[in-house]
């Protein structure tokens, strides 16, 4: 049986581990009813997670109508930060899943399931980078183009004659699949020692390689806007270190100016 000292060490241990779980954020693009954010921050408290950020502004919503569902998670609600985009709300980020059940030619083509996305954030988390879900509108959903302010979707699969879930309930589905993930991690746990760069920082990277692209006529054969997307899309999900995305800024640059010799 551990000692006291020891069973304090375990617990401090735990503790340390399960602290991943602040770098998920939660994030919910123009949602139109008050209440639904109060369950939705309840949903979060469930599992341990508490970076609500909301595309839209504070003032169209009634702090009251949301504290009711929140009950004992107003602090979440209280802390939240509030965006004009999604862009803007997932940039210290370093993957943005935007939450999806519909397909389309605009549409992303590769769908992670909640426990697939939380087993590929979990090294990344851990080591202190945040990992964005994003969720669209109560009757919409995520449009086309806030999918594509996304660099990843994910999907819950649900029956096809009544597919629509409950934005608080989807909330809480992902978010378990987070929490489940960070209990099953828990022990024996290794950081990747190092932090993936965030989509800001990622974003001029792209530009740099596109730039490049363009000096020696790439896009003569495909437009740039489709390659933005193609190499965020992918290069967000290598999680890249600082120094791995500069040494591929090097190589485009370099390939740029030996062509231009």
């Amino acid at each position: 049986k551990p000692t006291m000292p020891h069973c304090n060490a375990i617990k401090l241990i735990y503790f340390l581990i399960r602290m991943n779980l602040s770098n998920i954020c939660i994030i919910l693009a123009r949602p139109e009813e008050s209440r639904n954010i109060g369950a939705a921050c309840r949903a979060m408290a469930n599992n341990a997670i508490s970076d609500l950020r909301i595309v839209g502004n504070k003032s169209d919503y009634d702090e009251e109508r949301v504290k009711i569902l929140a009950i004992h998670a107003c602090k979440i609600w209280e802390n939240c930060r509030f965006f004009d985009s999604i862009t803007e709300a997932v940039s210290d980020c370093s993957i943005a899943f935007g939450t999806t059940r519909r397909k389309g030619k605009k549409r992303r083509d590769k769908y992670y399931y909640p426990e697939e996305a939380a087993e590929k954030s979990d090294r990344i988390t851990s080591s202190g980078a945040k990992i964005a879900v994003v969720f669209g509108n109560e009757r919409t959903g995520l449009t086309d183009e806030e999918l594509n302010e996304c660099t990843s979707a994910v999907t819950i699969p649900s029956c096809n004659d009544f597919a629509s879930l409950n934005l608080s309930h989807a909330v809480q589905i992902i978010c378990y699949h987070f929490f489940r993930q960070n209990e099953l991690s828990s022990t024996g746990h290794k950081s990747s020692g190092f932090t993936p760069v965030t989509l800001e920082r990622l974003d001029k990277a792209v530009c740099t390689m596109t730039d490049s692209l363009q000096k020696i006529g790439f896009f003569k054969i495909t437009g740039r806007d489709e390659q933005e997307r193609f190499w965020k899309d992918v290069l967000s999900r290598a999680a890249l270190s600082e120094g791995e995305i500069q040494y591929i800024e090097k190589i485009f640059s370099k390939i740029s100016g030996l062509a231009s010799k």
